[in-house]
């Protein structure tokens, strides 16, 4: 299992790497891009038309999304740069995650019986405040509760956001339930581990 996690570990290095290069070889074209598409550089010369050649094909797809929402076509390069360090990001986090995951469960499995329920109350309440994270974001872009991407959070949550929104009032138009939501499955958690 350690060779394992030395290779995952290894992997996770070139991909932050790998990423890293890529927000900087974005970040060039972006700027080129944004350059020439807001005339700061010459439209018509030879370098203007290389960062077409060569950007055009990367932020195209990004630039009808902002046309489409009502957008200028000239903060499509950044948005492309926001897109690849926000992706490059989440990839190298779900890496790690799944690393600590992996070294988790082996642990658990030297411990016996008692450290694999330990492991599996842990990764209950876990997902359970991944859930709670994932309503409060689809709060903030208004995703309906029946989209296939967020119903799962509004399943697992639901049972225990319900009576809490009964007894705690809105602090003007911000729901604190889901706050209050994350500590009390804090609170819970540790007392089955205490209890275990």
């Amino acid at each position: 299992m350690t060779s394992f996690l030395l290779a995952l570990d290894l992997l996770i290095a070139v991909v932050r790497r790998l990423v890293f290069a890529a927000a900087i070889a974005t970040a060039l074209l972006a700027l080129g891009s944004w350059l020439v598409r807001t005339r700061r550089v010459n439209p018509f010369g030879a370098l203007a038309r290389l960062v077409r050649r060569v950007a055009d094909p990367l932020f195209a797809p990004i630039e009808r999304r902002i046309l489409r929402a009502g957008g200028t076509p000239a903060s499509a390069p950044w948005w492309g740069l926001a897109a690849v360090v926000v992706g490059g990001i989440v990839l190298v986090t779900l890496l790690g995650f799944l690393r600590v995951q992996i070294a988790s469960a082996s642990l658990a499995l030297g411990a016996g019986p008692r450290g694999i329920l330990v492991l599996l109350v842990v990764w209950t309440f876990s997902i359970l405040q991944i859930a709670l994270f994932a309503r409060v974001i689809s709060s903030w872009f208004q995703l309906s509760p029946d989209s296939p991407w967020i119903r799962w959070a509004f399943t697992l949550t639901e049972w225990l956001l319900r009576p809490l929104r009964q007894v705690i009032p809105p602090l003007g138009m911000i729901d604190v339930t889901p706050i209050v939501a994350y500590f009390v499955l804090s609170l819970l958690e540790s007392f089955v581990r205490g209890v275990l």
